[in-house]
């Protein structure tokens, strides 16, 4: 069958990697109506924080590269981003170049130990306005040394409280599993945006993550919400990528961000020379994807 003709009848044009992202008007990779999200005028002050958690427990959706560049483009729109590294592979740290290895205190650190100053740990990129709170693999350590700590869910939003004043997002890149560290990443924070692969099993986890996400806001933190589900790794050339987003969207609705994240071989190639796409390759489609994205957000009422 032809897939370009089965694209029409489902209402969703065919977008493949390389492709613009139909923006302002145009029928967008969701099937919906895609909004022209006006670039953002400048902050005159900052702070206090938004914090965002990434999350979703299936591994290799694209949580740390979306931290990353999402944040990068958050930067350049002026607001002031710091990125906390909340899994023991220290993939974001690295991915911006920091030598987690070289750190003698880290997230890990101030999750567990009293005496350190959050200021102190926080390390500068190279992407203005964008900083990042490592991690390395003693943050493995964390999940069974918290169990025995008093308000074991709260360490982590502990450790933001004195900074969040000093920034307009802050993004908390967490790991793959649904433990005590995803739960503290949770519980520190106003919203969660969930990058979903464009993959069938990809979506059988989100219902469990929703509801893991009900619990915190019943028991934990009441003001967290879901501000969105990212399609990730998107080939609108195939038509199982385009299911799978029309069937996100038919389950989730509005919740389901306009922008999507197209599958491209320059993201690893970004996360190799450890920088953010915005400026690996500045003009770059999944660049634009990111800046569209930030600005969906900041339009959303979800980032200063």
């Amino acid at each position: 069958m032809d897939s370009q003709a089965t694209s029409s009848r489902q209402g969703v044009p065919a977008i493949g990697p390389d492709e613009d992202v139909p923006s302002g008007g145009g029928l967008g990779p969701t099937g919906r109506p895609m909004p022209d999200f006006p670039e953002p005028p400048p902050l005159s002050s900052h702070g206090p924080a938004r914090v965002i958690a990434m999350c979703n427990q299936k591994g290799g959706v694209g949580k740390t590269t979306t931290t990353i560049n999402l944040g990068a483009a958050l930067a350049e729109y002026g607001r002031r981003v710091l990125l906390v590294d909340f899994d023991p592979q220290g993939a974001l740290s690295v991915g911006l170049g920091l030598p987690t290895h070289e750190f003698d205190v880290t997230i890990y650190n101030l999750l567990l130990e009293r005496g350190h100053d959050v200021r102190q740990v926080i390390q500068q990129t190279k992407v203005a306005g964008l900083d990042v709170l490592p991690a390395n693999i003693d943050l493995s350590a964390a999940e069974v040394q918290l169990v025995g700590e008093v308000a074991r869910e709260q360490a982590l939003s502990r450790v933001l409280r004195p900074v969040l004043d000093d920034y307009d997002v802050v993004l908390i890149d967490c790991q793959p599993s649904l433990g005590l560290l995803t739960v503290n990443a949770l519980t520190a924070a106003h919203g969660v945006l969930i990058p979903l692969e464009c993959e069938f099993f990809a979506m059988r986890g989100v219902a469990l993550l929703v509801e893991t996400i009900e619990k915190i806001t019943d028991r934990l933190n009441p003001r967290l919400q879901v501000d969105g589900i990212l399609a990730t790794m998107y080939d609108g050339r195939t038509l199982h990528s385009r299911e799978v987003v029309a069937s996100v969207v038919d389950h989730f609705g509005d919740q389901v961000f306009h922008t999507v994240i197209s599958r491209s071989v320059k993201f690893p190639d970004a996360t190799l020379a450890a920088e953010p796409i915005t400026s690996y390759d500045s003009s770059h489609k999944g660049a634009d994807a990111y800046r569209q994205l930030a600005r969906e957000l900041i339009a959303r009422g979800e980032a200063a």
